[in-house]
């Protein structure tokens, strides 16, 4: 399989200089690419519509050892190949109305606003699951004494 979706090819949606760098595998298993095009259907491609252009995907799938390396969430649900962290980058949206795009439109399990400020989070992070499982939460996250909080938003 060369492509998680029209408009994420599998290479993008692994690819990491962290992973690179210290000759992490960072390969998913079938398993991990079947909860990568599920949330490659459901949320990236309905917004990328939305946006009208491309959309950075900052980290996007993740192994076990590279979640590791970079002090991920031990449940991290990049882990299971089921979020994405996002960045319009290329000035068609900004984060924070993509942020708001996907809450008021798609359905999804976890919807965090990364940092930044009150008028725009520095990425967007976004995960999926599945109709039944989907719990709609929206966290904001913050820098409290050098470690990351999350808030309900």
């Amino acid at each position: 399989m060369n492509r998680i979706s029209k408009h994420i090819s599998l290479r993008e949606a692994i690819e990491s200089y962290t992973a690179k760098r210290l000759g992490i595998n960072n390969t998913p298993s079938d398993y991990h690419i079947t909860n990568m095009v599920g949330i490659a259907e459901n949320i990236f491609e309905p917004l990328r519509s939305w946006v009208g252009g491309p959309i950075k995907i900052s980290s996007f799938f993740r192994s076990g050892d590279l979640n590791r390396a970079i002090s991920g969430s031990k449940s991290s649900q990049h882990c299971e190949g089921r979020a994405m962290d996002i960045d319009d980058i290329y000035g068609h949206k900004t984060n924070a109305e993509m942020y708001e795009y996907i809450k008021e439109n798609l359905d999804f399990d976890q919807l965090i606003w990364e940092f930044g400020d009150d008028n725009n989070p520095d990425w967007v992070h976004v995960s999926y699951v599945s109709p039944e499982e989907n719990r709609r939460r929206c966290l904001k996250s913050e820098r409290v004494n050098g470690k990351t909080t999350y808030r309900y938003a």
